[in-house]
């Protein structure tokens, strides 16, 4: 057994059980909330329309949307959804779009968490950037007062997302990147190593100016030449539809005895794609300025609608419909062999814009892997350096943030030249462990999210605009909220 196999063994043994935890947690939550992913849709809307956190400090809900998004929109929405089908059949795509469904309310719960622990920015940048600070760390150390389980969380972020998960994105650029345009890999790689460095040298309010201005734009043209490419095979639609459901459930001839493949690796690639229970987007979430944590929990909701329910079934059902997958029969052979030689990932999605127009798709889907692929790393660098912050608690620690800096640029050039099955292995192994930590985390803070939860419902009911008092709801370390509301009171005085 080689290293890459040694790796891809053990994250198939810590994401395996995952699938069950993630769908179990999410029907927990969903139960517990009453379906509030289905029920407060207009509210969702409502909340990405206020402009609260540009008037008054830190991002608006639109932003902080956004800046969840670029960390959601990356590769795995393209390249993480052909593994998925190579591995579980075109039945993934069920369990994906369940788990966004229904595994949703594990990023209510942590955004939520997010915003009812999130602190006054010490650091300078974000200052600057008038933003507030929170996530993942800060939920663990001041909602379940572990500030150690906290530390170990930042510290596999600062590692995962600064030195290590970089490389996912760089190594599938570079894969495309060469398909379309026969570029050695490190040409890409100094491209995206000098944006990059150009971005995160210009501090956290360049860094969010341009993920709003790209995610939007890509999101909206991904998805239209999506519908095009379905719209060419329109008359494949209905056998295609009845091969993923059949696949789903174990009832197809061919690709009914991988049912349980296509459970595993539909939540699997669903909860990598938007990273749902890791804890990624918790620090987008905490940055915004709203004024109840309940609303910023229902906007990362609709993050999670827009990357797995949309972007990721687009890039699903393009393949399918098109007949350019393959699925393995978990021996090295093939259940069906479409693309012969054609490795797994956005190569797929190339294929399958071929069928639009000839030739075409292995340039478009170079570019847009590069763009999805650049914001994506543009929020790894924040997730990290937001950790950092943690572990710096308040000090300046400039050397840190600069070895920071410098470790990204390198694993952003280097991920280009690494064997994708190490890289993607060492990455799912990094995220893994993170998520585990963060979920069980969630299975303990269930009752502090209830209790937010129906705070504001309560008010929603009254025709309020909700509004947050942790001391009136018995929430301790919620320092923000705390501060905040004494604030507001000494002003009406």
């Amino acid at each position: 057994m080689d290293f890459g196999e040694l790796l891809s063994g053990i994250s198939d043994a810590i994401w395996a059980p995952m699938a069950y935890v993630v769908l179990g947690l999410g029907v927990i939550y969903s139960v517990a909330t009453k379906g509030v992913q289905f029920r407060r849709i207009p509210d969702m809307l409502r909340q990405l329309k206020e402009t609260e956190g540009s008037e008054s400090g830190g991002l608006s809900s639109f932003q902080a949307l956004v800046l969840a998004l670029a960390s959601r929109v990356g590769v795995g929405s393209i390249a993480g959804v052909a593994t998925a089908i190579s591995a579980g059949g075109p039945g993934a795509l069920v369990w994906m779009a369940v788990t966004g469904l229904v595994g949703c309310t594990v990023g209510y719960a942590e955004a939520t968490l997010s915003q009812a622990f999130k602190r006054q920015v010490q650091d300078e940048d974000r200052r600057n950037a008038n933003e507030d600070i929170g996530g993942m760390p800060y939920y663990i150390k001041y909602g379940l007062k572990l500030p150690k389980v906290g530390a170990l969380v930042a510290v596999l972020g600062v590692i995962g997302y600064g030195f290590v998960f970089p490389g996912l994105q760089v190594n599938t650029i570079a894969a495309s990147a060469n398909l379309a345009f026969d570029l050695p890999s490190w040409i890409p790689a100094v491209f995206v190593t000098v944006l990059i460095a150009l971005v995160i040298f210009g501090g956290t309010t360049r860094l969010v100016k341009v993920t709003q201005a790209l995610v939007p734009v890509l999101a909206i043209g991904y998805l239209l030449l999506a519908l095009a490419v379905i719209g060419i095979n329109i008359g494949s639609v209905p056998a295609a539809v009845s091969l993923i459901f059949q696949s789903a459930i174990g009832v197809h001839p061919l690709l009914g005895g991988i049912a349980g493949a296509a459970v595993a690796w539909g939540v699997r690639r669903a909860v990598f794609a938007s990273s749902n229970g890791l804890g990624e987007a918790t620090f987008a979430a905490a940055a915004a300025r709203t004024s109840h944590p309940g609303k910023q929990g229902l906007v990362q909701t609709f993050s999670i609608y827009i990357d797995v329910l949309l972007i990721c079934m687009a890039t699903g059902l393009m393949m399918v419909v098109s007949g350019k997958f393959n699925v393995t029969d978990g021996s090295g052979g093939f259940l069906v062999n479409n693309l012969p030689g054609v490795p797994v990932g956005a190569n797929w999605v190339q294929a399958a814009i071929d069928t639009l127009i000839p030739g075409w798709g292995a340039g478009f889907v170079a570019v847009a892997v590069l763009l999805f692929g650049f914001t994506c790393l543009l929020a790894y660098f924040y997730v990290a350096n937001s950790n950092l912050l943690y572990l710096l608690d308040g000090r300046t620690g400039h050397g840190w943030k600069n070895v920071l800096k410098i470790g990204t640029m390198a694993i952003v050039f280097f991920g280009s030249v690494v064997n994708a099955k190490l890289i993607w292995a060492a990455g799912d192994i990094g995220l893994g462990l993170i998520a585990w930590v963060n979920l069980i985390c969630l299975v303990f803070l269930f009752p502090l999210v209830r209790k937010i939860y129906k705070d504001y419902e309560r008010q929603r009911k009254l025709g309020l605009d909700p509004t947050f008092d942790p001391k009136a709801l018995g929430i301790e370390g919620a320092e923000f909220w705390e501060h905040e509301n004494e604030k507001a009171a000494a002003a009406v005085k």
